[in-house]
């Protein structure tokens, strides 16, 4: 996933359009508009004044697209790869049981070390 599309998961996240971020991180409306489609990549000030404002946002998943799996004192409760499959074959299989229920695209899990891991159904 690219930066542009972290930064759109951001924005939704947080429910703002991009001018508001723009005015809430304190950076030109065209600026954000110009790493948001790809223009340009956002310069450290950009991403410094953005994790400021939004510090729930994991710094290492917004800059690379990884979150550390290492645990710590704030970080207890990880799910492994093998529980993540796991949880994604129940989904399904709990999603057919029910025909007119609509499909799901995309499930986004929150972590208490403000990380997330997102399921998408592709």
């Amino acid at each position: 996933m690219s930066i542009q599309n972290r930064l759109l998961m951001v924005l939704k996240m947080h429910r703002i359009s991009a001018s508001n971020f723009a005015d809430s991180i304190g950076v030109q409306r065209s600026n954000v508009s110009h790493v948001l489609n790809g223009r340009n990549k956002p310069s450290l000030d950009f991403l410094e004044k953005t994790l400021k404002k939004y510090p729930r946002v994991n710094a290492g998943w917004l800059i690379t697209g990884e979150v550390s799996k290492e645990i710590n004192s704030d970080n207890l409760n990880l799910i492994d790869d093998t529980m993540d499959s796991t949880f994604e074959n129940k989904l399904h299989k709990e999603v057919a049981l029910d025909s007119t229920m609509k499909k799901i695209e995309k499930i986004i899990v929150f972590y208490t070390d403000l990380s997330f891991t997102e399921y998408s159904n592709k």
